[in-house]
């Protein structure tokens, strides 16, 4: 086995000499997406509008699963494989930016997916708006040779153009929905449809031909709709769409309740996850409840939940009060630009410890992957940039933990390595935190994190694989770096075992 991020910096891939393949995968032309671009934010704006104006979420979701009930979708939206108890799957989630990180995922992805009976998209399978026209760069020519079935949930992102493109790629080709009536005037509603971004007429003319990379007979699968079931082998697999806003409408919930129910062990995929950054999310459910109190009651018999949306890797061991523990997952660094593990505060949640918390990249290597990026930006790297040593030990001092890493040569804390490390919005311990009242982790995550750019490996993305018998359910965290040695033999960078007895 290789070395992982754990156990070196090369694991981690700094100071890598051989550029991975991944290059010959791309297409010739690759479109750069930026968070910081006015016009890709303007194009994104569903988001805002549904949060200022009122979310029509609910509403359309309900109106698509109608029309493919009509078209003849299971009512109960359970797809009902024949795997046998013994299969493997593969989740990915916040692939489709088309660029360098989400290529260089592939190689890896389809050395460790062999064997796998299918794999799920959790959350935003396209970025910026989830139009037609990308689906061709972003999803069927990177897992063109991957030989199995691929489901997917949305994210927000894939509702910024009313869900069209997501259902016509994973439901059958459904037809657009009929308009509906225009709203009362100067109402919010007005107000919302008037400035609705909505997909260009022509988008989505080439999809048939996009469809032929991934054209196989092994590789096609049918949703019943944006929410589903899979029961395969031992367990159910529920994935649910948390639309633009983080929360599901009442029609799903009731359905959540229901197919969650008997003694068949659970895991949920979500496009919004319960726990996150340290903190817990348990996710509204429309007229009472939440995601979390279905998921966590005994009699549901779930015993992990993965969800998307963050770009990055953590994981949660949460004992609940009957005694069992449920693993929850964060599983959204598949290919979109790095959301940072640095920021995260000593971890202190539901009786998760830092001793019990994983993530990656490890909060050094994030700390000091984004002092790079911005030593470029500012054009201050002499001063701005941080060694991977160096991120460690500062991130080690601000949280009071020991190092994360096998240790080398002692790394004295400097005050700029201090200053820098708070500039960046470097999480520190929960006794600290009241005293410090710095403001530059808010401005950091909200304004600077949310940016996008072609960087250079290491680009710390990541994939799971699960590996399902009637006993147990092993769970790998599987590190892409964009490094030739990542590719060749993709390291662990964590691993756990969920008992389903």
């Amino acid at each position: 086995m290789s070395d992982s991020s754990r156990d070196t910096a090369t694991g981690a891939g700094w100071g890598a000499a051989d550029p991975g393949a991944y290059r010959q995968l791309m297409p010739g032309r690759v479109e750069k997406i930026s968070w910081l671009d006015p016009r890709t934010l303007w194009a994104a704006r569903n988001g805002a509008l549904a949060s200022w104006f009122g979310d029509p979420t609910g509403r359309t979701r309900g109106r698509w699963v109608a029309q493919r009930a009509a078209a003849g979708a299971p009512a109960d939206k359970v797809i009902r494989r024949t795997d046998p108890d013994t299969f493997s799957f593969m989740v990915i989630g916040d692939t489709g930016e088309g660029d360098d990180p989400q290529y260089a995922v592939v190689p890896g992805f389809l050395r460790v997916s062999q064997g796998t009976s299918f794999a799920v998209v959790a959350s935003d399978v396209i970025y910026p708006v989830g139009s037609a026209d990308d689906y061709g760069t972003k999803f069927f020519r990177p897992y063109r040779d991957y030989q199995a079935p691929i489901y997917a949930i949305p994210g927000n992102h894939d509702w910024y153009e009313d869900l069209g493109a997501f259902m016509r790629v994973f439901c059958d080709d459904a037809p657009p929905l009929p308009t509906e009536p225009a709203p009362r005037p100067l109402s919010r509603a007005w107000l919302r449809t008037l400035l609705w971004h909505r997909p260009h007429p022509t988008d989505g003319q080439h999809l048939a031909d996009m469809r032929e990379l991934r054209s196989a007979a092994a590789q096609q699968a049918v949703q019943p709709g944006p929410y589903w079931a899979i029961d395969t082998g031992p367990v159910r697999i529920i994935g649910i769409d948390t639309g633009l806003l983080g929360t599901i409408d009442a029609e799903q919930g009731a359905w959540l309740r229901e197919v969650s129910r008997g003694p068949r062990p659970k895991i949920l995929i979500t496009g919004s996850p319960l726990y996150v950054d340290g903190e817990h999310h348990p996710c509204p459910v429309e007229g009472g409840g939440t995601v979390d109190d279905i998921v966590s009651a005994p009699e549901h018999h779930y015993v992990a939940a993965i969800g998307g949306d963050i770009h990055n890797y953590q994981r949660y061991p949460v004992r609940l009060a009957d005694g069992r523990t449920l693993q929850y997952v964060v599983a959204g660094g598949g290919g979109a630009f790095m959301h940072a593990t640095h920021t995260i505060p000593r971890v202190s949640v539901a009786g998760v410890t830092e001793g019990d918390f994983r993530c990656y990249p490890l909060r050094g290597d994030s700390l000091a992957f984004y002092s790079r990026l911005y030593g470029r930006r500012l054009r201050l790297r002499r001063f701005f940039a941080l060694t991977e040593a160096e991120g460690q030990a500062v991130v080690a001092e601000r949280l009071g933990i020991g190092p994360t890493r096998t240790p080398g040569a002692e790394v004295r804390v400097t005050r700029r390595l201090r200053l820098i490390a708070a500039l960046l919005g470097t999480g520190s311990r929960p006794d600290r935190r009241k005293r410090l009242r710095l403001p530059v982790r808010t401005i950091y995550t909200q304004l600077f994190s949310p940016s996008s750019a072609t960087y250079s490996p290491p680009f710390f993305k990541c994939f799971l694989r699960l590996d399902v018998t009637p006993q147990a359910v092993r769970l790998r965290c599987y590190a892409a770096t964009g490094n030739l040695a990542q590719e060749l033999n993709p390291p662990v960078e964590d691993e756990v075992t969920i008992p389903l007895t």
